[in-house]
């Protein structure tokens, strides 16, 4: 994963590594920026109060002060693999320019996020992501989290694409009626033979993004962000790009739950056997979504490191294991019982899967130092 800052208004973005090179906008400003080749953002602790504090790279080897605790020490320079000690990080954020016909021009680090130099050789930092919680009102702030993290939707892009996502199946099935009523007298096909396919491919590629667009939930949360943000979608994305990424969500999710299907499938009873597959697959499956969307690769589902991830943070891991029974059971169980129209059950549904891939990335942002991946 690539974290960077953009140079026009210091918004922090994240995006995923295959994306490194490519041309986008920023999501707050609009501004053009271009993906770096690696990380610019250092994250590291206050050797005092231990605060989470995320600056430019090349601020690294300066003297702060922190703005929790009020003592002074030195940011620690973090280097690249395989570089030497005295790696240079000054070129981190050297000033580029983009395309002209955009008519900006990338700056160094942003300046509220530089260090302002003291009379005693000192500097001041701001908070981490001080211009997001700047954002937020203090009642966000101090909502206890197991309440904050169900408000994850509760923002202008998480409510637009709870929006999409539950009235463009609507919109595909009636233009599917559409093109039977008028096409299908003329041609002489039956129903099934015109709107099978056309219906297979359009939802294929709408739920597609809907699976781009979780999956970018869960990397955005993983953060530090607590409200939906638009999605980081690079201007030469292309839909095989979203159909790639459904295919890795879907892939995680079979290798979990596969054996507990087939079993139910093929013996057709609820006996130990099955419970057991079952508990074994709903125990997996969290670490092994994470694990993928994080890395964005199967390889990611390595059984011996997601081993070693759960057992590095196993408590709190087996908390958002029941979690997701919990809000699992609830959508898959509750809701299609409750006695609403079916609109509103497929907004419940929409609101708590977004729910869920923010607890998914919010738990990798608490436990990002037990879990040691090195993203």
């Amino acid at each position: 994963m690539i974290r960077f800052y953009c140079e026009h208004c210091a918004h922090k973005i994240s995006v995923r590594d295959k994306d490194i090179g490519r041309q986008g906008k920023c999501q707050k400003c609009g501004g053009v920026i271009v993906v770096p080749t690696e990380s610019t953002i250092i994250d590291f602790l206050c050797e005092y109060c231990d605060r989470e504090i995320s600056i430019p790279k090349s601020q690294a080897g300066k003297k702060v002060v922190c703005p929790k605790c009020r003592n002074m020490f030195v940011i620690p320079a973090i280097h690249a693999p395989g570089s030497g000690a005295d790696q240079d990080y000054s070129g981190d954020m050297i000033a580029r320019t983009t395309d002209s016909s955009h008519g900006l021009t990338l700056m160094d680090a942003p300046d509220e996020y530089k260090l302002k130099e003291e009379p005693a050789g000192q500097s001041n930092i701001s908070d981490q992501d001080s211009k997001a919680e700047e954002a937020e009102s203090a009642t966000q702030r101090n909502l206890p989290w197991q309440i904050d993290i169900f408000l994850y939707p509760i923002s202008a892009s998480g409510m637009i694409h709870l929006a999409v996502f539950v009235i463009v199946p609507l919109l595909i099935s009636a233009f599917i009626r559409f093109i039977w009523y008028f096409l299908g007298p003329h041609l002489g096909l039956a129903t099934a033979e015109i709107t099978e396919p056309v219906d297979l491919i359009l939802k294929g590629i709408f739920y597609s993004y809907v699976c781009y667009y979780v999956a970018d939930c869960v990397i955005s949360s993983a953060s530090g962000n607590r409200r939906a943000e638009d999605v980081s979608i690079p201007n030469t994305i292309s839909i095989g790009d979203f159909i790639s990424q459904a295919i890795l969500l879907i892939g995680c999710t079979a290798i979990c739950l596969a054996p507990v299907l087939l079993y139910s499938v093929f013996v057709k009873r609820t006996d130990l056997w099955f419970w057991a597959l079952a508990a074994y697959g709903t125990f997996f499956l969290p670490m092994s979504l994470l694990r993928g969307i994080m890395f964005d690769a199967f390889e990611a589902l390595n059984p011996i490191e997601i081993v070693r991830s759960i057992c590095s943070s196993l408590l709190p891991y087996c908390g958002l294991v029941l979690f997701f029974l919990v809000v699992g059971g609830f959508i898959g169980a509750v809701i299609p019982r409750l006695p609403f129209w079916e609109f509103l059950k497929q907004t419940l549904k929409v609101y708590l899967v977004l729910v869920l891939a923010h607890r998914l990335g919010w738990f990798y942002w608490w436990y990002k130092d037990k879990l040691g991946w090195g993203l």
